[in-house]
Protein backbone atom coordinates (compact mmCIF):
# COMPACT_ATOMS: atom_id res chain seq x y z
CA UNK A 1 0.00 0.00 0.00
CA UNK A 2 1.40 3.43 -0.91
CA UNK A 3 2.39 5.73 1.90
CA UNK A 4 0.73 9.13 2.01
CA UNK A 5 2.34 12.24 3.50
CA UNK A 6 0.44 15.44 4.13
CA UNK A 7 1.41 18.37 6.32
CA UNK A 8 4.76 16.73 6.96
CA UNK A 9 3.47 13.50 8.49
CA UNK A 10 2.28 10.07 7.45
CA UNK A 11 -1.50 9.92 7.19
CA UNK A 12 -4.31 7.69 5.95
CA UNK A 13 -5.43 8.57 2.45
CA UNK A 14 -9.21 8.89 2.09
CA UNK A 15 -9.13 9.56 -1.67
CA UNK A 16 -9.37 6.86 -4.33
CA UNK A 17 -7.29 7.45 -7.45
CA UNK A 18 -9.18 6.33 -10.57
CA UNK A 19 -7.03 5.57 -13.58
CA UNK A 20 -8.59 4.61 -16.93
CA UNK A 21 -8.40 0.95 -17.96
CA UNK A 22 -7.13 -0.27 -21.35
CA UNK A 23 -10.37 0.83 -23.05
CA UNK A 24 -10.12 4.34 -21.53
CA UNK A 25 -13.09 3.85 -19.16
CA UNK A 26 -12.95 4.71 -15.46
CA UNK A 27 -13.79 1.92 -12.96
CA UNK A 28 -16.71 3.74 -11.32
CA UNK A 29 -19.16 0.87 -10.72
CA UNK A 30 -16.95 -0.53 -7.94
CA UNK A 31 -16.63 2.80 -6.13
CA UNK A 32 -18.77 3.42 -3.05
CA UNK A 33 -21.26 6.29 -3.39
CA UNK A 34 -19.73 8.65 -0.82
CA UNK A 35 -16.10 7.79 -1.66
CA UNK A 36 -13.89 10.74 -2.60
CA UNK A 37 -12.26 10.14 -5.99
CA UNK A 38 -9.48 11.64 -8.09
CA UNK A 39 -10.20 11.51 -11.84
CA UNK A 40 -8.16 12.43 -14.94
CA UNK A 41 -8.58 15.92 -16.37
CA UNK A 42 -10.18 14.56 -19.57
CA UNK A 43 -12.85 12.71 -17.54
CA UNK A 44 -13.56 15.81 -15.45
CA UNK A 45 -13.93 18.03 -18.52
CA UNK A 46 -16.13 15.47 -20.32
CA UNK A 47 -18.69 15.39 -17.49
CA UNK A 48 -18.29 18.33 -15.12
CA UNK A 49 -21.97 18.46 -14.12
CA UNK A 50 -22.10 14.72 -13.43
CA UNK A 51 -19.01 14.91 -11.23
CA UNK A 52 -20.46 17.90 -9.36
CA UNK A 53 -23.65 15.93 -8.54
CA UNK A 54 -21.71 13.04 -7.01
CA UNK A 55 -22.13 12.67 -3.24
CA UNK A 56 -18.41 12.13 -2.63
CA UNK A 57 -15.78 14.79 -3.25
CA UNK A 58 -14.05 14.82 -6.63
CA UNK A 59 -10.46 15.84 -7.31
CA UNK A 60 -8.69 16.03 -10.65
CA UNK A 61 -5.26 14.82 -11.69
CA UNK A 62 -3.12 16.26 -14.43
CA UNK A 63 -0.79 14.24 -16.61
CA UNK A 64 2.52 15.90 -17.53
CA UNK A 65 1.24 16.96 -20.95
CA UNK A 66 -2.14 18.32 -19.73
CA UNK A 67 -2.82 22.05 -19.98
CA UNK A 68 -3.55 23.40 -16.47
CA UNK A 69 -5.37 26.43 -17.90
CA UNK A 70 -8.27 24.08 -18.82
CA UNK A 71 -8.81 23.56 -15.11
CA UNK A 72 -8.69 27.26 -14.19
CA UNK A 73 -12.49 27.86 -14.20
CA UNK A 74 -12.96 24.99 -11.73
CA UNK A 75 -10.05 25.47 -9.33
CA UNK A 76 -12.08 27.31 -6.69
CA UNK A 77 -14.42 24.34 -6.29
CA UNK A 78 -11.77 21.59 -6.28
CA UNK A 79 -10.48 20.53 -2.87
CA UNK A 80 -7.69 18.49 -4.47
CA UNK A 81 -5.60 18.66 -7.62
CA UNK A 82 -3.02 15.96 -8.20
CA UNK A 83 -0.12 15.95 -10.63
CA UNK A 84 1.03 12.64 -12.05
CA UNK A 85 4.71 11.78 -12.29
CA UNK A 86 4.78 8.77 -14.65
CA UNK A 87 8.56 8.44 -14.23
CA UNK A 88 11.00 9.55 -11.55
CA UNK A 89 12.95 11.48 -14.19
CA UNK A 90 9.94 13.37 -15.60
CA UNK A 91 10.11 16.89 -14.16
CA UNK A 92 7.17 18.48 -16.01
CA UNK A 93 5.02 18.15 -12.89
CA UNK A 94 7.19 20.74 -11.12
CA UNK A 95 6.18 23.32 -13.73
CA UNK A 96 2.52 22.34 -13.45
CA UNK A 97 2.66 22.88 -9.68
CA UNK A 98 4.23 26.33 -10.01
CA UNK A 99 1.63 27.32 -12.61
CA UNK A 100 -1.24 26.12 -10.44
CA UNK A 101 0.03 27.93 -7.34
CA UNK A 102 1.46 31.12 -8.84
CA UNK A 103 -0.42 31.83 -12.07
CA UNK A 104 -3.80 30.30 -11.26
CA UNK A 105 -3.73 30.92 -7.46
CA UNK A 106 -4.83 27.42 -6.55
CA UNK A 107 -5.05 27.22 -2.75
CA UNK A 108 -6.35 23.66 -2.20
CA UNK A 109 -4.41 20.45 -1.69
CA UNK A 110 -1.79 19.89 -4.38
CA UNK A 111 -0.76 16.25 -4.42
CA UNK A 112 2.14 14.51 -6.18
CA UNK A 113 1.21 11.01 -7.43
CA UNK A 114 2.89 8.36 -9.56
CA UNK A 115 6.60 7.61 -9.37
CA UNK A 116 7.17 9.77 -6.27
CA UNK A 117 10.08 8.92 -3.97
CA UNK A 118 10.91 10.28 -0.53
CA UNK A 119 13.99 11.98 -2.04
CA UNK A 120 11.67 14.27 -4.01
CA UNK A 121 9.56 15.57 -1.12
CA UNK A 122 11.60 18.72 -0.40
CA UNK A 123 11.91 19.90 -4.04
CA UNK A 124 8.24 19.09 -4.65
CA UNK A 125 7.24 20.95 -1.50
CA UNK A 126 9.30 23.97 -2.63
CA UNK A 127 7.26 24.34 -5.83
CA UNK A 128 3.93 24.15 -4.02
CA UNK A 129 2.99 20.52 -3.37
CA UNK A 130 1.65 19.82 0.12
CA UNK A 131 0.72 16.13 -0.18
CA UNK A 132 2.70 13.19 -1.52
CA UNK A 133 1.61 9.68 -2.45
CA UNK A 134 4.88 7.72 -2.22
CA UNK A 135 5.31 4.91 -4.75
CA UNK A 136 4.87 1.36 -3.46
CA UNK A 137 8.13 -0.21 -2.35
CA UNK A 138 9.87 3.06 -1.50
CA UNK A 139 10.94 3.31 2.12
CA UNK A 140 10.21 6.33 4.28
CA UNK A 141 12.48 7.12 7.18
CA UNK A 142 11.19 9.07 10.15
CA UNK A 143 12.76 12.42 9.21
CA UNK A 144 11.59 15.93 8.41
CA UNK A 145 11.60 15.82 4.61
CA UNK A 146 10.70 19.49 4.26
CA UNK A 147 13.87 20.64 6.02
CA UNK A 148 16.60 18.32 4.76
CA UNK A 149 18.70 21.42 4.01
CA UNK A 150 19.09 24.52 6.16
CA UNK A 151 18.54 26.95 3.27
CA UNK A 152 18.42 27.19 -0.50
CA UNK A 153 19.84 29.62 -3.01
CA UNK A 154 17.00 29.43 -5.48
CA UNK A 155 13.74 31.29 -5.55
CA UNK A 156 10.75 28.97 -5.16
CA UNK A 157 7.08 29.01 -4.23
CA UNK A 158 7.88 28.77 -0.50
CA UNK A 159 10.76 31.30 -0.60
CA UNK A 160 10.26 34.15 -3.11
CA UNK A 161 13.59 35.89 -2.33
CA UNK A 162 16.97 34.49 -3.41
CA UNK A 163 19.56 33.89 -0.70
CA UNK A 164 21.67 36.94 -1.55
CA UNK A 165 18.61 39.22 -1.13
CA UNK A 166 17.74 37.64 2.22
CA UNK A 167 21.32 38.15 3.47
CA UNK A 168 21.31 41.83 2.45
CA UNK A 169 18.07 42.47 4.35
CA UNK A 170 19.42 40.83 7.55
CA UNK A 171 22.28 43.33 7.98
Amino acid sequence: MPQFIKDGRLQTDSWLLLRPDESGALPLPGVAEGQSVIVPLASWLAGVEGWRMRSGAVGVYLSPDDDPSLLQPYLAELALVAVDFPAFTDGRGYSLARLLRERYDYAGELRAIGDVWADLIRPLWQVGFDAFLIKDGKVLDDVDYYNTFSDSYQVNYRQPLPLFRRRVTRQ
